[in-house]
């Protein structure tokens, strides 16, 4: 009897096993294209870049010399590169808290199923996330000029005196920035907000309501305890994502006036491909790169890190 036990769970072990073989195999057979892509377009160049990074070379001969870590050696040494880290990290500290606090906000709003043409609404603030860069950035230079109509609304309605000059001033350059970054890239994060606080059930609501709680008092004391672990995520990705910024910026201000906007990525695509600092420095650029990457790294775990924590508190 024993024996015949022992049979048919090796048996049942068996069967599950090859249920569980064959299941992974489909799993992997339709990740492998976007695995091979990934291979291929993230993979093999970060590869590259940590063997540049370790080159002389310009990217545009074929005589490179090998120099080992001395391109990392001259960073710790290069005043513009300094300068567009600490303007990198600035950037975030401005951006990650104004984003998180708005796009919870109108997500909180359009939560609302009382509220008439939420769908409408959604779609407004989410169309700026759909908008080119490059355009969102010539439009914006319009707008924001000495002649644009924001100095001539503020100067007619007597708030200034003179025109300001935002994008050509280092005072008011970075945050002008961080606004119109704001109000293109709220949209995405207001969606997650979304779907996290439609993950909390109708009847914490209702119970609320019973116990005589207002809407604000419902939102800081029941929903936002509820929402925090999705709100450590979204905030790691906003961080992230604002270390990456570069399309906006290269835009509208290429680092200036005077490097007061440069940041890592307009750094390094100033220093490998663009020839108004000389020669072009390929080899000098991965370093940065991979410094810079190594940084935002480190900041992603402790971001992690905070937010299991978090969670843990939470549960």
């Amino acid at each position: 009897m024993t024996k015949t036990k022992y049979a048919v769970d090796a048996a049942t072990k068996r069967i599950r096993f090859k249920r569980k073989l064959k299941l992974n195999l489909w799993c992997w057979m339709f990740m492998s294209l976007a695995v091979g892509f990934y291979i291929l377009f993230q993979g093999y160049p970060i590869i590259c870049s940590i063997q540049y990074s370790l080159l002389d070379w310009s990217g545009m001969t074929s005589n490179a010399t090998f120099i080992g870590i001395q391109n990392y050696k001259e960073l710790m040494h290069d005043e513009l590169f300094w300068n567009a880290f600490i303007n990198s990290f600035k950037y975030m500290v401005m951006i990650v808290p104004l984003e998180l606090a708005v796009s919870l906000f109108l997500a909180y709003l359009l939560n609302d199923e009382k509220m008439k043409g939420r769908g409408l609404y959604r779609t407004m603030y989410f169309v700026p996330v759909v908008t080119t860069a490059s355009v969102v950035g010539i439009i914006m230079i319009f707008i924001l000029g000495v002649q644009g109509p924001v100095n001539h609304l503020l100067v007619t309605l007597h708030i200034l005196q003179n025109p300001i000059n935002f994008l050509g001033n280092a005072k008011y350059a970075l945050p002008t920035l961080v606004i119109i970054s704001l109000w293109k890239d709220c949209g995405t994060y207001m969606i997650y907000w979304l779907a996290g606080l439609q993950g909390v059930s109708k009847d914490v609501y209702e119970a609320a309501t019973i116990d005589g709680a207002n809407r604000r008092q419902t939102f800081f004391h029941i929903v936002l305890p509820l929402i925090a672990p999705t709100g450590g995520i979204i905030a790691i990705l906003c961080a992230i994502n604002s270390l990456k910024v570069f399309d906006i910026v290269k835009t509208m201000t290429e680092g200036g006036p005077y490097y007061a906007t440069d940041v890592i990525a307009t750094y390094v695509y100033r220093t490998a491909f663009s020839s108004e600092i000389g020669m072009p420095r390929l080899g000098y650029a991965s370093a940065a790169a991979l410094f810079f990457g190594g940084a935002v790294i480190i900041i992603g775990i402790l971001l992690n890190a905070m937010k299991d924590r978090l969670q843990k508190n939470v549960q």
